[in-house]
C-alpha cells in the first residue's frame, strides 16, 4: 500500500509542477521580451520552462511500465517514483527559499536580472510591480518551487535512466 500512495502522490506532484511550469512560461510568450523591465534572452526561459513542463506532465500521464522500461527498472521498483519525488521536494524547497531571498533582498544588492530570471522565473513580477509579502509567500514562491520541482523530477528520471547499472542487477 505505501508504494501505491507514493506513486499516486508522485504523479499528482509531477502533473501540478509541470502545468505550473507551462503556465509560468505564458507571460514570457505574451510579452515577447519587449516589455520586460530589462533586456533579456526571454526565448531561453520559454523553451526551458516549456521542455521541463511538458516532460513533467508526460511523467504524470505515461503508463508506469513505459517509465520503468525507459529507466531500466522493474515497474514495481520503489525507486521508480520515490527518487524523482525526493529530488522534486528538494529542488522545490530550495527554490521557495530563493524566491523569498529575492523578495527580501534590499535594492542596494543590485541583483542581476538575468541570474534572477533563471533562479526565480516569476522574478519579472517583482520587477514590474511590487507584490506584497503575502502574495510572494502564497503565490510567487510556490510557483517558483513548482517550476524547480518539475526540474527536479526531470533530473531524477534522467539520473535513473542514464546511471550505470551495478553488476548485481544484470
Amino acid at each position: 500500500m505505501p508504494g501505491r500512495a507514493i506513486r499516486t502522490s508522485a504523479r499528482i506532484a509531477f502533473l501540478l509542477c509541470g502545468l505550473i511550469s507551462l503556465l509560468t512560461a505564458v507571460p514570457y510568450v505574451l510579452l515577447r521580451g519587449a516589455e520586460l523591465p530589462v533586456q533579456s534572452e526571454w526565448v531561453i526561459f520559454v523553451v526551458a520552462l516549456g521542455l521541463v513542463g511538458v516532460f513533467s506532465v508526460m511523467l504524470a500521464v505515461l503508463p508506469r511500465w513505459w517509465i520503468a522500461k525507459a529507466c531500466k527498472k522493474d515497474r514495481d521498483d520503489q525507486q521508480l517514483f520515490s527518487a524523482p519525488l525526493k529530488l522534486l521536494g528538494g529542488f522545490a524547497a530550495i527554490s521557495y527559499v530563493l524566491a523569498l531571498v529575492a523578495y527580501l533582498a534590499p535594492h542596494r544588492w543590485n541583483l542581476d536580472p538575468q541570474l534572477m530570471f533563471s533562479l526565480c522565473p516569476m522574478y519579472f513580477v517583482k520587477m514590474t510591480f511590487d507584490p506584497s509579502l503575502v502574495a510572494t509567500l502564497f503565490l510567487l514562491a510556490p510557483m517558483n518551487a513548482a517550476v524547480y520541482g518539475a526540474l527536479g523530477a526531470t533530473l531524477g528520471y534522467a539520473w535513473l535512466a542514464f546511471r550505470k547499472r551495478t553488476s548485481s542487477q544484470t
